[in-house]
């Protein structure tokens, strides 16, 4: 006979366990210490099986019978319904560990340390999980909402920090792209977020684009007096066109000063492909005279407490602040739009190796492959007319002439 509400309250507790029938399969089983179960009993094949459904009465009578109903139809379609709970409560407990900490730590490690990312590109995706760490760090990151990342997002605006939100976001973004592809959670909700956020200014890197500005900065590095190695960084640094980062973290092994190149490994570049540098006669000079004070050894520009690092990432700038130069006047980084902006008003050189010799990307792989080739020997010239340029302005002299034809 079919159990009712009022039967099921009355049952009572026995010295052992016993079952009480329902219909279809379903019965409720009293233990001694009266806790009263929800089973379903099925076959698959010549196998008896059960499905556990709950404990009555927090599963009423109706709603063992309905999910009975389903599991006889899971049943019926050739599947095993406790074999889709057990599978459910596992996914279920891997997803709960799943925070969105957890995954964003595995994919800076992943896909950004085991890749040869930058030190400086870890560093700052480490400081974009601990803007989001304490808002969404512990919650499961298939459970996270658009308003639990905007909150983090918006109280970097309220201080100010408008392009630090923007990166943020993005980051967080690729933290949950990656989670997609790796079957923790099925969606990117930064996705929702775009124009939730205050556009940053653009701004620009302080650069010096006056020929005698530029002479009397060269005249001022010679003279600086801070830490030695930083002073040759310097004075390199005009001649190259590398970014701040992709100097400091040279190392000698990348360095022929024989065939004058160095030749900078893709996992340091921004757009992660190799890049050569031909080497000026000057540069040369520079690093020959680094090399006989400190060897050939490790990273061309040491840290002044460890060999083993890199020097810190604001050594140049802190040193353009010592020599009396503000943030608005000069940049390590705006190095790289001076040399651009001589180079490109000059008229002498193709705008294609001006570009390759700055390691812009080029949205056509094949036309960014095929410049590489066609301007190296272009870029050779124009990087010692350059050096040569600089040396003239270092002097006090007036702004020379091409002394190459256009390549």
């Amino acid at each position: 006979m079919p159990l009712t509400e009022t039967r099921l309250r009355a049952l009572k507790t026995k010295d052992k366990p016993y079952k009480v029938a329902d219909q279809r399969g379903l019965y409720i089983e009293v233990t001694p210490a009266g806790g009263k179960h929800w089973r379903f009993r099925y076959r698959l094949g010549k196998l008896e099986k059960k499905l556990v459904i709950g404990s009555y009465p927090e599963v009423s009578l109706k709603e063992a019978r309905d999910a009975t109903y389903e599991a006889r139809q899971t049943v019926a379609s050739g599947g095993d319904p406790a074999f889709d709970k057990r599978k459910k409560k596992i996914r279920e407990e891997f997803l709960s560990a799943q925070t969105f900490e957890a995954v964003a730590r595995e994919y800076i490690e992943q896909m950004m340390v085991q890749n040869g990312r930058a030190e400086g590109t870890i560093i700052k995706a480490n400081y974009f999980l601990d803007q989001l760490t304490p808002a969404i760090g512990n919650r499961p990151i298939h459970e996270i909402e658009p308003f639990e990342v905007l909150a983090p997002l918006k109280r970097l605006e309220a201080s100010g920090k408008h392009e630090t939100a923007k990166k943020t976001r993005s980051f967080a973004g690729r933290v949950f792209r990656y989670g997609v592809a790796t079957t923790r959670c099925k969606s990117d909700p930064t996705s929702m977020l775009k124009g939730a956020l205050i556009t940053p200014r653009t701004t620009h890197y302080a650069a010096i684009l006056e020929p005698k500005e530029l002479g009397g900065l060269l005249r001022a590095i010679d003279d600086y007096t801070g830490h030695l190695i930083t002073r040759f960084a310097l004075q390199i640094a005009p001649h190259v066109f590398v970014r701040p980062g992709e100097l400091r973290h040279a190392e000698w092994r990348e360095i022929d000063l024989v065939d004058r190149v160095w030749k900078i490994p893709a996992g340091k570049m921004k757009a992660r492909r190799t890049h050569a540098v031909p080497l000026s006669t000057q540069v040369v000079g520079y690093l020959t005279d680094l090399a006989e004070l400190l060897g050939q050894d490790g990273y061309v520009f040491p840290s002044a407490r460890t060999s083993q690092r890199p020097m810190s990432e604001n050594s140049l700038n802190a040193a353009f602040r010592r020599m009396g130069y503000t943030k608005e006047e000069v940049t390590a980084h705006g190095l790289r739009a001076t040399a651009s902006t001589f180079l490109n008003e000059s008229g002498l050189w193709n705008p294609d190796a001006i570009e390759r010799a700055l390691a812009h990307g080029d949205s056509n792989v094949v036309r960014g492959i095929y410049h590489r080739g066609k301007h190296w020997d272009e870029r050779v010239r124009m990087a010692q007319w350059w050096s040569d340029y600089l040396d003239e302005l270092r002097s006090g002299g007036k702004v020379i002439k091409a002394k190459f034809a256009k390549g």
